[in-house]
């Protein structure tokens, strides 16, 4: 298929990426709003930080076999196209403000450690979750996808929860 015939039903490269990117995170065929994704509220209705942060984990393993090419290309593409550094930033800064309502969600069980703000959680949460994390480890290191949600939820278990 011709590029131009590709940028013509869905939009220039950013449209492009946007679209391959939210798509790649709802593992669908459309872009699902983050409160109406299955893993969302498993998070939202489980009851103890830990099985939260596991829950979360096992998704992000699961969305980085989806997403992760996608979102190095994105990366890739906004070092020299601003209308993809645009939209870089634009998800970074969502993933950002979604990492404050789940460490929001894990202070209200009780279970954060008290010298760490939401913002401190949701950084630590949000720098983890990153494509790249998941490329170093899974693609580079070559664990199993599995592998790395349950030691993400582990990491995660031991930096953020009191003991």
């Amino acid at each position: 298929m011709a590029v131009d015939t590709v940028y013509a039903a869905v939009g220039r490269k950013p449209a492009l990426l946007r679209e391959l990117v939210e798509t790649s995170i709802s593992g669908t065929d459309r872009a699902v709003p983050a409160e109406e994704r299955d893993y969302v509220r498993r998070i939202r209705a489980a009851t103890t930080a830990r099985e939260k942060l596991g829950v979360y984990a096992d998704a992000v393993a699961g969305i980085g076999q989806r997403h992760a090419p996608v979102f190095l290309a994105l990366r890739d593409a906004a070092a020299t196209d601003a209308d993809c550094a645009a939209l870089r930033r634009e998800i970074a800064e969502r993933r950002a403000g979604n990492m404050l309502l789940l460490a929001a969600d894990l202070r209200a069980t009780g279970e954060l450690r008290a010298d760490l703000s939401d913002r401190e959680v949701a950084d630590i949460v949000w720098s983890m979750n990153a494509a790249e994390y998941y490329v170093l480890l899974v693609h580079e290191r070559g664990w199993p996808s599995q592998r790395f949600g349950a030691w993400l939820a582990d990491a995660w278990s031991r930096l953020l929860l009191d003991s």
